[in-house]
C-alpha cells in the first residue's frame, strides 16, 4: 500500500469524502477516515442522502420521533439531513480550526427543486445555514442561470457556499464572478471577508461519459483517439481560468485587479473542487481523475471507493495540471473537428445534473414518507 493520499495532500490537494450517513458518523468511520486517510472535508447531495436513509441504518429513532410529531415529509428530511451534517461538522471541527477555516468543511445542498428560482434558493440557503448552525458548513447551490445571482446574494450575507454542478468553462467564469460580487456585497455590509469561504465544484467524469458515448457512436479511429480526454482537458482549462482570476501558485500569472483588492481586504480564494471523480468507464484506471488533476489549492471530493483506490494504487507525480493548457485546448478543439459540440454537451449535462438531483430528492421524499407511515403511532 502506498502513501499516495499523504502525497496528494502535500501537493496542495484537499481530500474530501463524497459521502455521508448516520452509520458512518456513529460507527467512528468518519473519524477514522480523517485520522488515517487524510480526509479533511465531506460533501453531500440528494443522491447520497437518499441512499443513506433508504438503507435505514441508524435513522429509526429520529424517524419515529418525527412520525409522532406528525411533521411533513419535507420537514422530516430537513431535520434528518441537517442533523447528519451538524454531527459531521462537529467531527471535522478540529480540522477546521487547524486550517484556519480552509478545510474541515461539510456541504449540504439546497432543495434541487428550487434550482431555477433565485429568491427561493437564497431563502433555503439561509434556512439551512441557520438549522445546521456550524461555522464549518458550506451551502451547496447549483450553478444554474438562476443559481448564479443566488450565489452572489448568499455570499453577500456572509454564508459560505459550495457551488455545484459546473460543467462549462463559460459557466465557471460566471461562478467566479458571482463569488467576487458576493464578497463585494459582504464588504459593503461590513462583514469579515476572511470568514467567507467557497469552492467551485467542477464535474469531471460525466463529461467523459457523455462525450465518449458520442465518440463510440461514430466509431472511427480518429474519434476513438479522443476517448477519455475531454473530462481532464475541461478541468485543466478550468484551472487555467482560475489562475487568470486568482493568480498562479508560482506567481507567473498575476491575479486580477478585482481579486487583488478583495484579497487585500481579507478575502480568501475560491478553490476549484474536482467533483464526479469516480471513474464510470472500467477501461480507465480507477484513480484517473485523481492522479491527473493534482494542482495547488484544489479540492478533490471522492467516493469512498475512489479514496481507497487512490490509497492503494494512486500515482501522485506532482502538479499534473500547470503547463497542460495548450494540449487541453487542442483536445477540446479536436472534438469540434469530428462534429461533437462542446457547448451542446455541457448544456445537456447541466440540465441532466439538476434533473438527477431532483429525481433523487423525489425518491428521498417517497422513501422517507413510507418510513414515517411505518413508524407512525397507531390511533387510539
Amino acid at each position: 500500500m502506498t502513501d499516495a493520499l499523504k502525497r496528494l495532500s502535500e501537493e496542495g490537494v484537499a481530500i474530501w469524502l463524497d459521502d455521508l450517513s448516520r452509520k458512518r458518523i456513529t460507527s467512528g468511520n468518519l473519524a477514522e477516515l480523517i485520522d488515517q486517510q487524510h480526509v479533511v472535508g465531506v460533501t453531500t447531495n440528494p443522491s447520497i442522502f437518499q441512499k443513506a436513509i433508504s438503507h435505514g441504518d441508524g435513522y429509526d429513532q429520529q424517524l419515529s420521533d418525527l412520525a409522532f410529531r406528525k411533521v411533513t415529509v419535507e420537514e422530516a428530511i430537513r431535520m434528518i439531513t441537517t442533523a447528519d451534517v451538524r454531527d459531521a461538522a462537529d467531527i471535522l471541527r478540529p480540522v477546521f480550526d487547524a486550517t484556519d477555516g480552509q478545510d474541515g468543511r461539510v456541504s449540504i445542498e439546497v432543495d434541487p427543486r428550487l434550482a431555477h428560482n433565485t429568491k427561493a434558493t437564497v431563502a433555503e440557503a439561509k434556512q439551512l445555514a441557520w438549522l445546521v448552525d456550524r461555522p464549518n458548513t458550506l451551502i451547496k447551490i447549483p450553478a444554474t442561470r438562476a443559481g448564479i445571482p443566488a450565489i452572489t446574494e448568499t455570499l453577500g450575507l456572509g454564508i459560505s457556499v459550495n457551488v455545484t454542478l459546473i460543467f462549462s468553462l463559460e459557466r465557471y467564469r460566471e461562478v467566479m464572478d458571482a463569488y467576487l460580487a458576493g464578497l463585494e456585497k459582504a464588504k459593503e455590509r461590513g462583514l469579515d471577508l476572511s470568514q467567507i469561504r467557497s469552492v467551485a465544484s467542477f464535474f469531471v467524469s460525466r463529461v467523459d461519459t457523455e462525450i465518449d458515448k458520442r465518440i463510440d457512436a461514430q466509431g472511427t479511429d480518429e474519434a476513438k483517439a479522443l476517448r477519455g480526454k475531454a473530462g481532464l482537458a475541461n478541468a485543466r482549462l478550468a484551472y487555467q481560468a482560475y489562475e487568470e482570476v486568482f493568480g498562479s501558485a508560482d506567481n507567473s500569472t498575476p491575479p486580477s485587479d478585482r481579486w487583488a483588492a478583495l484579497e487585500k481586504a481579507g478575502a480568501r480564494k475560491q478553490r476549484p473542487l474536482w467533483a464526479s471523480t469516480g471513474v464510470k468507464d472500467k477501461a480507465y484506471k480507477s484513480t484517473l481523475y485523481v492522479d491527473e488533476l493534482v494542482a495547488p489549492n484544489t479540492v478533490n471530493t471522492m467516493p469512498e471507493a475512489t479514496l481507497l483506490a487512490t490509497e492503494e494504487s494512486g500515482e501522485i507525480r506532482g502538479d499534473a495540471v500547470s503547463g497542460t493548457y495548450e494540449q487541453a485546448r487542442a483536445d477540446i478543439d479536436a472534438l469540434a473537428e469530428i462534429g461533437i459540440s462542446y457547448d451542446e454537451v455541457v448544456e445537456l449535462l447541466e440540465k441532466e445534473g439538476v434533473d438527477k438531483f431532483e429525481d433523487a430528492w423525489n425518491d428521498l421524499l417517497k422513501s422517507t414518507e413510507a418510513e414515517l407511515e411505518r413508524l407512525a403511532p397507531s390511533e387510539g
